[in-house]
């Protein structure tokens, strides 16, 4: 089947991490292995909204959780500690979950700052390092654990911790799972899977078991791959490109409609839906320390948080 070429649409820049948070210069273990030791001052990641409208973003390499104003023009950090915040969800009932690469899932008290443990291992399996989530409408939170897995070494986890208390690990031959999200069913869950610079199937069964795992997209270029993932309310799907300086927006039939370019770098690392009609797409350019914004048709799918 041949596709007609997306349309190009480019951003502009909603809110940028201060200079007072800037921390050029410094070293952390992250920065030495994820980054080869390049000089970073920040790397943002794991965009969501609360439902007042302010943004919260983490910043991996140095364990930092900032809230951003509706406007954008005020930057608070909320939290800093050891860790390595990856991802960041919100759930209904108030409480902020992350995906701490370095020390599993974690919940974020927004008044205290207080960073406390709430899911660390696989029973007595450590995890290889968390880096996203995501809540299905009935509670259950699916989370990647991506380590430093890749195709030479095809071991990373999709779990599911259902809202009753129970942990399963779904699939563990991915090579670098991360974002992910469901689809308007739940019937799917789409995985972006990095070092294959591809997008996954992930179907469950009313059980919740999981059948005939496939690619969806397949992509290529940019520096790493797929990164962060949204979905808007017709299904179509924001796939955050790391190292190609985009988002591809691709159809429910997996049909690319739109490159959204980043205005500032290469690192456009994740991705949420907000703004009054929820018509916005946020973007984080991780390198620039910025969050970019783009106007699209279709609202996104309103998450877990929101309902």
């Amino acid at each position: 089947m041949l596709f007609a070429p997306p349309r190009d649409l480019d951003t502009t820049v909603f809110a940028r991490i201060p200079d007072g948070f800037r921390t050029s210069g410094r070293r952390s273990e992250w920065v030495d292995i994820q980054r080869a030791g390049r000089p970073i001052d920040c790397f943002l990641e794991g965009p969501s909204f609360d439902r007042e409208g302010f943004l919260y973003v983490v910043d991996v390499a140095f364990g930092r959780i900032f809230r951003i104003s509706p406007d954008g023009k005020d930057v608070e950090l909320v939290a800093e500690y050891d860790g390595e915040p990856n991802g960041l969800k919100i759930h209904k009932d108030g409480r902020i979950f992350v995906a701490d690469f370095k020390q599993g899932i974690l919940l974020l008290d927004p008044k205290t700052g207080e960073v406390s443990p709430f899911l660390t291992r696989d029973r007595l399996d450590c995890f290889k390092g968390v880096n996203d989530l995501v809540f299905a409408s009935n509670g259950d939170l699916y989370f990647t654990d991506q380590g430093l897995t890749g195709l030479h070494d095809p071991s990373g986890r999709l779990y599911r911790y259902r809202a009753d208390g129970r942990l399963e690990a779904l699939v563990d031959t991915i090579p670098s799972p991360n974002g992910l999200v469901p689809d308007p069913a739940e019937t799917t869950i789409f995985v972006n899977v990095t070092r294959a610079n591809a997008v996954w199937r992930v179907p469950l069964l009313p059980d919740g078991r999981v059948i005939k795992v496939g690619t969806f997209i397949q992509l290529s270029g940019g520096s790493a791959g797929p990164d962060g993932l949204a979905i808007d309310q017709e299904g179509n799907l924001a796939v955050a490109h790391m190292g190609l300086g985009c988002v591809w927006l691709f159809s429910a039939l997996g049909e690319p409609l739109y490159r959204i370019r980043s205005c500032r770098g290469l690192a456009t690392t994740n991705v949420a839906y907000g703004g009054p009609e929820g018509r916005t797409l946020y973007m984080t350019e991780a390198e620039s320390g910025c969050v970019l914004q783009c106007e699209l048709p279709v609202p996104g799918r309103p998450m877990y948080s929101h309902m």
